[in-house]
């Protein structure tokens, strides 16, 4: 199996993060109603921004997709008007790229639940960085500092890890990802069976 990106791959790459980069930027109104509320509870729902990495990582199963999507919804979610500017490049950028070294670490051989969690994880983890560079979370005490932190994870495994890969289980169910993804031994030896 070729791992390079074919232009095939990166058009539907874009395609899937352009989806994500709306879904973002619409996000973004459900966050800041839910803010109010306290108690970090928009942590809850934060994890809906690491999802195109794995989704499209899930969808395609190839090398470096789940840092371009990231980066391209990003890239969307900034066009289309995003209240935090160019900041979301930067937070596309880490994101991808930790959900990408968890894709990585599993030789990109892996497409279950598991790894789709620990990316999830690997995301929010470069959120959480990207938040301490920025001087956002560091002020906090330290049992707001772990409530955040906790919304966030707990967000981030629902959204960007359970419900990514349940989400790519009903596009597989449909038969769509078999347009994307290449073709396998074992797909042609089912072939010549029948």
């Amino acid at each position: 199996m070729k791992k390079g990106l074919k232009l095939t791959d990166i058009l539907v790459t874009i395609v899937i993060a352009v989806a994500f980069g709306i879904v973002y930027i619409l996000w973004g109104s459900i966050y800041y109603s839910v803010k109010p509320f306290g108690l970090h509870l928009d942590q809850l729902i934060y994890g809906m921004w690491f999802m195109a990495g794995p989704v499209a990582f899930l969808v395609l199963r190839k090398p470096g997709v789940a840092l371009l999507a990231e980066i391209a919804a990003a890239s969307g979610e900034f066009f289309l008007g995003s209240p935090w500017g160019l900041t979301v490049l930067l937070y596309g950028v880490v994101q991808g790229l930790f959900a990408e070294l968890v894709f990585m670490a599993f030789k990109y051989k892996n497409f279950n639940l598991s790894v789709a969690v620990l990316a999830a994880i690997a995301s929010c983890l470069g959120s959480v960085v990207m938040d301490f560079a920025y001087g956002e979370i560091g002020s906090l005490s330290v049992w707001n500092l772990l409530l955040f932190l906790i919304a966030r994870f707990i967000g981030s495994v629902f959204f960007a890890g359970v419900f990514a890969y349940y989400l790519v289980r009903v596009l597989e169910a449909t038969g769509v990802t078999n347009l994307v993804r290449p073709v396998s031994s074992k797909d042609y030896a089912e072939l010549d069976q029948k």
